[in-house]
Order: C-alpha cells, then structure tokens, then sequence
C-alpha cells in the first residue's frame, strides 16, 4: 500500500479526475463557485488512465470537465514555483476556450470557461489565500462577458486552524494542503461536515497503485522533486552573485567617496583591496 502525495498532480489527478470520483470533483468545484453557479453534474472530458500518459512522464496531469449547463472547467494542482505562472493560467483558460470551436461554429457556441489553480506555492501578491479573476471594466465595474473565470488556491497562505474554518473551501483546502495527516479513522468534524471530503479521505486510505503506475508516481516525484531542488539552486546562485555583486557596488562607492576626500591612492587600495588601475578609472568616471 503507497500513502499519495496529494499535492503531488499524479495524485491529484487519481482522485479527482477518476469517473467513480466525481461526486468528489463536484462538491471541490462548488466550494470554489459562488452560490448562484452551483452545478450538480459533470463529464470528464480527459478522464484518469495511467495508460494515458505511461509515455510521457512530463504531461500536464489536470482535470478538464463539462457541467450541465455546458461550462468548462479546468483544474490543476501545481506543486513547484514557476516564473509567469499567471500567464499560463491565462493560456490555459484560453486554449480551453478557443478549443471549443471546430471548423465552421459561430462564436455563440463559445461557453464560460473557469480555471482552478490550487498551487503550492505563492504566486500572487495578495493576502487571501483564494483569488478570483474576471473580465471588468476599470471605471464602471461592469463585467464585460462572465466567460473568462481564473481561480488561485495558494495553500501557502492558508494557515487557519480547524476551528477556524468556516466555508467550504476553506474545508476543502484544509483537505487539500494536508490530506497526509488525516486518514478514515481521524477526519475532525469540521471536515466530516462535507461528505465528499470523507468521501475523499476513505477513497485515498484504499487507494493503491499497480506496478505501472507505482512506477509512474515515483517516476513524477522524483521530477518534481528535481524541479524544486533546482529552482533552489538557481535561486541560492542568483542571491550569492546579487551579494557580490553588492559588495562590489560597496567598495567602489566607498572609494568614491574616498577619492573626493582627497585620501591618498594607495591607502584608498589597502583599505578597498581594489587594484591601482580600477581606482584610477574610478577617478576618471568622477573627473568626467
């Protein structure tokens, strides 16, 4: 028996993208819809197969589906950080949209399209942990077309307790960010409250994976966990070259300020570790 990774999208994917599953998918759909989008069926339109993507270990593994009154829907968990993440959230939502016309369909046929991003990571600059995204105008405020709809979960910035919670998607992402630490026989009440999200905890403690997709699942983790550890690497390198490139600025400054005293070049160079030379054009970028 293999415990999954929820945040893991290999994971993410078995759960809610499974045909058996989407009274699950559903209830998490509505916890981010507002009250009067409600919707109370689904159809998967890329529905959970190993075999699917057994050849491409690199694949997105998002869930896209059809409600009743025919809005599209696209989710995705993504666990590492990447640059531009907004403008592929908005990409994604537009090549579901524009993916809705075949050769010869007016306009009119297109239909809403809602995007859910739970990340784990911080990609906005907001507070709230939940971030919704429609077409307004500036001035009046008056929504354009309600077919655009982006959504961010960025469980980062959830940190409530469970007596803290109070909506459903505050459940549902208490769920999602620590699914690990719940099993069938400890779901507080808080949770259990949201019968899909019981649901949900049950099915993951009797989920297994067969041989492939064991394989599969390690085969993603340990590509995710490449992805993080060198966007780590490049981050450490690019703050080592920001403070030697900082302890650079600092010492031509100081020389700079050393020259318009008129102290002497070469106590100016013991006190930098500054060659002659560069001191010397220093002064000349001052003269000039």
């Amino acid at each position: 028996m293999c415990r999954l990774n929820l945040r893991v999208d290999f994971a993410f994917k078995k759960l809610f993208g499974s045909e058996e599953n989407k009274n699950i998918l559903i209830s998490f759909i509505n916890s981010v819809l507002d009250e009067e989008d409600q919707i109370t069926d689904i159809i998967l339109k890329n529905p959970y197969n190993s075999k699917s993507f057994k050849n491409d270990k690199l694949s997105i593994l998002d869930v896209k589906a059809v409600d009743e009154k025919g809005v599209w829907y696209n989710i995705e968990m993504q666990i590492t950080d990447q640059d531009y993440y907004d403008k592929r959230a908005l990409y994604y939502w537009a090549r579901l949209y524009t993916g809705q016309l075949e050769s010869g369909v007016n306009y009119d046929k297109l239909e809403k399209t809602i995007v859910i991003n739970v990340l784990n990571f911080n990609c906005l600059d907001e507070e709230d942990y939940h971030n919704v995204y429609k077409l307004f105008n500036t001035q009046s405020k008056e929504e354009l077309i309600d077919h655009l709809e982006i959504h961010f979960i960025e469980l980062e910035k959830y940190n409530k307790d469970l007596s803290e919670v109070q909506t459903a998607l505050d459940r549902w992402t208490e769920f999602l960010k620590r699914a690990h630490e719940y099993n069938k026989n400890q779901i507080p009440a808080q949770l259990a409250e949201i019968k899909s999200i019981e649901k949900a905890i049950r099915v993951l403690d009797a989920m297994y994976l067969n041989e492939d997709e064991r394989e599969l699942y390690e085969a993603r983790l340990k590509w995710l966990r490449d992805e993080e550890m060198a966007l780590k690497k490049a981050e450490e390198k690019g703050r080592e070259e920001g403070r030697r490139e900082g302890v650079e600025e600092g010492k031509k400054e100081m020389v700079n300020n050393l020259l318009k005293l008129g102290v002497e070049i070469d106590k100016i160079i013991e006190a930098s570790g500054l060659s002659k030379e560069e001191i010397q054009n220093l002064r000349n970028s001052i003269e000039d």
